[in-house]
């Protein structure tokens, strides 16, 4: 399993951009994919079509993680882990998703998300 992080949502809607790219030969591979209720809500806040929308939920074939009671436990250990910093708080609840799904998280901002890493994140 793979979720996909808001900038991959939004690179599905870009052909030939890398993260369409890399969607493609996970879905030729078998892999399946998902969002987390957060990054799918940053993704639709756009700006963004109905088309673009029809098109990302048709690729992740609505696969779109709900976030519940233990996703924001996670997500606050995660933050008080990870330094509190401020602009993090987003990025802990799509992390925690994914940790609790036992999925990688595909993402084009790496560098934000491998002090993670230690506390059970994959990064695809």
């Amino acid at each position: 399993m793979i979720h996909l992080d808001t900038n991959y949502l939004i690179g599905l809607a870009v052909p030939g951009s890398s993260p369409a790219q890399n969607v493609d030969q996970w879905l030729a591979a078998g892999e399946p994919l998902a969002a987390s209720a957060l990054a799918w809500t940053e993704f639709l806040n756009g700006p963004v079509s109905a088309d673009e929308i029809a098109l990302v939920e048709s690729v992740i074939e609505g696969n779109i993680v709900p976030f519940e009671k233990p996703t924001a436990v996670l997500a606050s250990q995660l933050f008080n882990q990870g330094g509190r910093r401020r602009g993090s708080r987003f990025d802990c609840l799509i992390e925690a998703t994914a940790i609790l799904a036992n999925a990688e998280l595909a993402t084009e901002n790496r560098k934000d998300f491998e002090a993670f890493v230690p506390f059970g994140l994959k990064l695809k």
